[in-house]
């Protein structure tokens, strides 16, 4: 065959291929036989192969390659893919609709309800058409890239049917046909089973090798457009939805648009009732204003849309028997007690085991083991026992009491500042120290993949580890040792390792798991002292100056970081090549020719002219430092309407208020 007759072949059968997956994986409606598709898909094969030269991205052949990756790069997302504020009850969406029809000022509301797929948020970039990168939610700021794993989905079109440039978000997600597939294959080999199919499906985005993610049959529905380069027009959300199917994108078809917020509630109610009867999980309905520019209008908060909210269907509840009781000793050395429980099936899963929180909880509850108990899943997804039925006991249950002494190094427990959880203080106790490297390996601190329980576990058991910074002197025939451990799962986790020495100091000090230290404290810290050292040296009256340090946190910190051990540990940390300084963004200059330099300013309440995200924006570029909470360390609150408790404390506190028009009056010219 000639060249230019073989491109063109090419090209023909890449269309036709195309064509085909998108009637089967898209519409489900397949018009050839599966023979036929093959017979196409061997032929493309073969000549890509013969002709190399022309063999592009957006193949259908190129669904699945590449090598393993070590780790996955972040990637920022061009506008935030916001989380949806919740409503459990017809109350909160009438208080929602109140919302909406405020902002619409008399103009007629509509809106879209749309299931709530219960998978993994995605964003995906086309440019020009071809598919060029698929990312994780993450912090809503920045995610991870996912895009060879995500090109394993057949319903995601690799080239759309228009040349568009345009990032779009949806849900990936595991029928659950394919995870009971997933967990028969796993219980035939005597691994663990997944826990639910969102678990199932995040799981298999999260492969490093797409190759393994390719061998589980996930499936994506796309819900919005991010940001985009269009000609088309769009006014409203439904347009939206309508334009990603014209483009080849797959949409869920249960949508509907109505105009009262008693529909909107008919609708859940229906949907509730029907949902066993998907193919798919779904854990509630999705409710977003249809009109487009009052969405605009409406705006978002720093975490949420305001023209948008997800109803949650409630938590399905399950009877069986409390068989027995475990304890296990976490990170800070609080015990938690663990139902063991008569296997039951809740919310499409088998549940064997859920949460007792703590003591007082067995309590007052009376929980005996024997008993029957209801267990439901908080959010459809965390066990945990509500409560028992009394009327079943048969006089053979026995009561249970928390042990004494902590049932890993047997020290005794105790209760902190008269709290409720019991607590082991021993500092060598080898429970703690597990779950601390745990901590320290985790997606929020280190982030070193491949690191996970089992593995940190049996590095514990075989006495590889002590502290974190063994996991920096770990050698290759070390790992090698390690049940399932191969050569290229050692050489991914020694990658990761190495990795994970980049990262700047806020996820270090995170990782240490200082108590009463978040990822946001981690971050405030790193961010003052800036390196490692400063940080030890910190004194009292230092971090108590740091907004959103108060005198507890203070405290834990100071005990934390006074002790030999912690120094020793973070000294050999540093010479293992860890980067101890913060490489993170810095605060905007402050001018020193403004009245907002240099102030400690709260923004509450609504603002008319600007939404209070981009007052904060504006105050930050002014040199301000902007905090959520009002204090004696406050300099300023800016209230808008329908300002509450900060307003309040303000004035009890005697800082000095401006409203939306002072604060606008102050701004520079």
């Amino acid at each position: 065959m000639q060249i230019e007759q073989a491109q063109k072949r090419i090209e023909e059968l890449r269309q036709i291929i195309r064509e085909h997956d998108y009637r089967y994986y898209v519409l489900d409606d397949p018009i050839v036989s599966d023979e036929q598709y093959d017979q196409w898909m061997r032929e493309l094969l073969k000549l890509e192969e013969q002709f190399p030269q022309f063999v592009t991205p957006d193949s259908p052949t190129q669904r699945v390659g590449g090598e393993p990756l070590p780790f996955f790069t972040k990637v920022e997302h061009s506008s935030p893919m916001l989380s949806l504020a919740n409503a459990f009850d017809e109350q909160d969406l009438r208080d929602f609709d109140q919302r909406v029809q405020k902002a619409a000022q008399g103009m007629p509301v509509h809106y879209v309800c749309e299931l709530k797929i219960d998978g993994l948020a995605v964003s995906l970039r086309y440019h020009e058409g071809r598919f060029q990168l698929g990312a994780t939610r993450g912090d809503g700021q920045i995610g991870e890239d996912i895009t060879q794993n995500l090109k394993t989905i057949r319903s995601l079109p690799l080239r759309l049917n228009k040349p568009v440039t345009l990032e779009v978000r949806g849900e990936a997600f595991m029928p659950k046909k394919e995870f009971e597939r997933l967990n028969a294959e796993r219980a035939k080999k005597g691994e663990p089973l997944f826990a639910n199919p969102r678990n199932a499906g995040a799981g298999s985005l999260r492969q490093l090798d797409p190759k393994l993610a390719a061998e589980r049959s996930l499936d994506l529905f796309l819900y919005g457009i991010g940001s985009r380069q269009l000609d088309e027009e769009l006014t409203t959300h439904l347009e939206m939805l309508d334009y990603l199917a014209e483009l080849g994108f797959k949409v869920n078809p249960h949508r509907r648009r109505v105009s009262k917020i008693e529909e909107v509630y008919q609708y859940i109610e229906e949907w509730d009732k029907k949902r066993t009867s998907l193919p798919y999980e779904i854990d509630g309905i999705v409710i977003k204003v249809d009109d487009l520019t009052l969405r605009e209008k409406m705006g978002s908060t720093a975490k949420n849309p305001r023209w948008a909210i997800a109803y949650k269907f409630r938590a399905e509840e399950a009877v069986t028997i409390l068989r027995e009781i475990e304890v296990k000793v976490g990170r800070t050395g609080a015990v938690t007690p663990t139902a063991i429980l008569d296997p039951v099936s809740l919310a499409g899963t088998t549940v064997k085991r859920a949460s007792l929180h703590n003591e007082d909880m067995i309590r007052e509850k009376g929980i005996m083991l024997g008993d029957h108990v209801i267990v439901k899943k908080a959010g459809d997804i965390i066990p945990e026992v509500v409560g028992v039925i009394v009327e079943k006991r048969t006089g053979k249950e026995r009561p249970y009491q928390m042990p004494t002494h902590c049932p890993e190094c047997k020290s005794k427990l105790v209760h902190l500042d008269e709290e409720v959880t019991l607590r082991c203080i021993h500092p060598a106790c080898p429970a703690q120290t597990r779950e601390g490297i745990i901590h320290f390996v985790s997606r929020g601190a280190m982030n070193i993949d491949g690191l996970g329980e089992k593995v940190v576990t049996q590095l514990f058991t075989h006495g590889l580890v002590r502290d974190v910074a063994d996991l920096y002197y770990l050698s290759k025939e070390d790992l090698l040792a390690l049940e399932r451990m191969g050569e290229k799962s050692v050489q991914n986790l020694l990658t990761a390792i190495e990795a994970s020495k980049q990262n700047s100091l806020e996820k270090l000090i995170f990782g240490l798991g200082i108590r009463f230290v978040g990822a946001k404290g981690a971050k405030i810290l790193a961010k003052h002292f800036v390196t490692i050292e400063a940080f030890l040296q910190a004194t009292e009256e230092e971090l108590l100056s740091l907004d959103e340090i108060g005198p507890k946190m203070a405290s834990s910190i100071l005990a934390y970081i006074q002790q030999p051990e912690v120094k020793q540990m973070i000294a050999r940390l540093k010479a293992a090549g860890v980067k101890m300084v913060y490489t993170g963004p810095v605060d905007a200059p402050k001018t020193g020719d403004n009245y907002f330099s240099g102030k400690t300013v709260v923004v509450t309440g609504t603002l008319s002219q600007m939404s209070r995200k981009e007052a904060t924006q504006l105050l930050e570029s002014l040199g301000a430092n902007v905090t959520n909470s009002v204090s004696k360390k406050t300099d300023l609150l800016v209230a808008g309407e329908k300002a509450g408790s900060k307003l309040q404390k303000a004035k009890s506190l005697g800082i000095p208020i401006l409203d939306e028009a002072s604060f606008l009056m102050k701004l520079p010219k």
